[in-house]
């Protein structure tokens, strides 16, 4: 019984160690930035410097390009133009690729006519001129890195969704949901890239109306298991993207302190 009470003992030492663990690794983010850019911080005290933040530097579009596809990288911060590969086909590359495409991303370019008429062609998430204003940069960098790590905060609900696929209405059963999307199961056979509209009430009656693209399908463990499809929300109200990201942070809170 002693041997027992120890072993339970260790499991919950362990599981609160690793859970504290992934915490950590959860808020670990990854910046990849241009080398000259990166000794300009430098030289301020900014959140760049925070323990929970690993830097990566590139010299080219190129390498960045390369070290994205390594390390999965939260936020790129880079040039226009560079030696080999400039930021339109940067842009390109990473908004192309499936797995690359999640990470947000700071063109800094020149206040000049053909660099402004060119920012059209990248799909950059902010753009800076230089001369780059540091606090500028770190604000920009800041706000886009707290927009991914709110939209990645997911909390189990348990709601009907009334669906519409191609005309035809469906319903489904939810399972998590976060400012960006949710997870879904249900017997409709959908693909992924196709567009379905969702209408469901959050369990504070809050109710939610959107558009959204499957971007993820889950293989069946079992045959006559029901589809599970992941959505990403295209055109969320902020009213309703807020009203998401309170139900999420409640039910977080909620379980946290029922641990």
């Amino acid at each position: 019984m002693e041997y027992e009470f120890c072993q339970a003992s260790r499991l919950t030492v362990l599981y609160s160690f690793f859970k504290k663990k992934q915490f950590y690794m959860d808020i670990i983010k990854k910046i990849l930035i241009a080398d000259d850019l990166k000794s300009a911080i430098e030289k301020e005290e900014s959140f760049f410097n925070r323990e929970n933040i690993e830097m990566f530097t590139s010299s080219s579009n190129e390498e960045a390009f390369s070290i994205h596809k390594k390390e999965n990288v939260n936020l790129i911060i880079t040039h226009l133009d560079t030696p080999q590969m400039d930021g339109e086909t940067l842009c390109s590359l990473i908004r192309n690729d499936n797995k690359l495409r999640r990470v947000s991303m700071i063109i800094v370019c020149s206040n000049i006519k053909s660099h402004i008429k060119r920012l059209s062609r990248c799909r950059a998430n902010a753009f800076i001129y230089e001369p780059i204003p540091l606090s500028t940069l770190c604000e920009k960098a800041y706000q886009l890195l707290n927009i991914a790590q709110r939209e990645s905060l997911r909390a189990p609900v348990f709601v009907k969704i009334q669906g519409e696929y191609k005309g035809a209405p469906f319903l489904c059963i939810s399972q998590n949901i976060s400012a960006s999307g949710m997870l879904f199961q249900t017997d409709r056979v959908i693909h992924q890239g196709d567009s379905i509209i969702c209408s469901f009430f959050l369990p504070n009656s809050v109710r939610i109306l959107s558009e959204a693209e499957i971007v993820r399908v889950v293989e069946k463990k079992i045959e006559f298991d029901p589809f599970h499809y992941g959505i990403k929300f295209s055109n969320l109200t902020s009213n309703n993207t807020s009203s998401i990201e309170a139900y999420v942070k409640e039910k977080l809170q909620g379980q946290n302190e029922g641990e």
